[in-house]
């Protein structure tokens, strides 16, 4: 990997890695190729790789289909097909990594954020399907509850529908509880991996600002999520935390170039990695640049922006009824999970 294009350059030069936002097959190769060290699917994802790639995968899709499933189970079968043969393409790299990177997403049902009994069964389900699996969990109250027992018995998760500071930090003690409750018992605890979606937010964001006719412009708002992050990741690197931020939903180059340096990951789609591998960018660290605080003060004017940027502004029984929370949720559930529970 050299430093032709300026995702090469990110990753060869600083501690910034990527993971590929997709599970369709022709695009996971050329994401690979470009050095993607992971792969992130959600139900929208995967009900898309099914269609796009039925031919390729339609010996297990009819199979699947034949057993007449009830709708949930049908839907979690059909994911399945999509997420492992997603995860054999990053065997390679799971082995080579020693587990470290290789990892490969799967959502438990979204219309379940709430319920604990069933997000931990599905986990342990979404555990065996292969070893590189990271089973992503909403980081709502009962999403913490279940990520905390999956920590504690080796199972490797992603905490998703997340967009704010008070959210990754609930994220990152709970996998500390985790740990601590998996090393008391000898078994090695699972890896964490605490998600921001930066531009879910800046969606939800400027939509408020419009509603209310707030002072903040499009320029203050396409740095809201910039702001949560760099926030989050200044108190993770002071708390010193073993979870790593994953800044998934990019909108623009600037949500890169803007955080390169951080030693975190980013999920980039393919769409995005265009901008990256043909674009005139400016090679440098940017994630040090705090943004403007007259920028941070128009936007404060907003109470969801204060929720989402102070370390305290929610409480994790509060992360359900977040606005942005709710809007991935339904969007989730709508043209993801239902879709493959009506899949023909």
């Amino acid at each position: 990997m050299g430093n032709d294009t300026y995702l090469e350059w990110v990753i060869t030069n600083t501690p910034t890695r990527w993971w590929h936002d997709s599970a369709e097959a022709s695009e996971l190769h050329l994401g690979l190729e470009r050095g993607a060290i992971g792969v992130t699917t959600n139900p929208f994802l995967a009900n898309l790789a099914l269609v796009k790639d039925r031919d390729l995968w339609s010996l297990d899709i009819e199979k699947t289909l034949a057993q007449k499933l009830p709708p949930e189970q049908k839907a979690e079968a059909l994911m399945r097909i999509a997420v492992t043969r997603t995860a054999e393409e990053l065997n390679i790299e799971f082995a080579a990594s020693k587990g470290q990177s290789g990892l490969v997403c799967a959502q438990v049902n979204p219309l379940r954020a709430g319920d604990r009994d069933c997000m931990i069964a599905m986990a342990r389900r979404f555990h065996q399907w292969a070893p590189n699996i990271a089973v992503k969990l909403p980081a709502t109250s009962a999403g913490l509850d279940v990520l905390e027992d999956c920590v504690a018995e080796g199972i490797t998760v992603t905490a998703t529908v997340s967009f704010t500071v008070p959210q990754v930090l609930a994220i990152a003690e709970r996998h500390r509880a985790g740990i601590a409750r998996a090393k008391a018992i000898g078994v090695a605890p699972g890896k964490c991996f605490a998600v921001i979606m930066i531009g879910r937010l800046d969606d939800f964001l400027r939509e408020v600002a419009h509603d209310n006719q707030a002072p903040a412009s499009e320029s203050d708002i396409r740095q809201a999520g910039l702001a949560v992050t760099k926030r989050a990741y200044a108190l993770y690197r002071e708390r010193g935390y073993e979870a790593v931020l994953l800044v998934a939903a990019l909108r623009g180059d600037y949500h890169l170039t803007e955080l390169a340096g951080a030693d975190l990951i980013l999920s980039i789609a393919p769409a995005f990695q265009e901008l990256f591998v043909t674009g005139s960018l400016a090679r440098e660290e940017r994630i040090d640049r705090p943004v403007p605080d007259d920028v941070i003060d128009r936007l404060r004017q907003m109470p969801e922006f204060v929720r989402a940027y102070e370390p305290d502004g929610m409480t994790p029984a509060e992360f359900m009824s977040f606005g942005a929370t709710q809007r991935t949720l339904g969007q989730f559930c709508e043209v993801g999970w239902k879709l493959m529970e009506n899949y023909r």
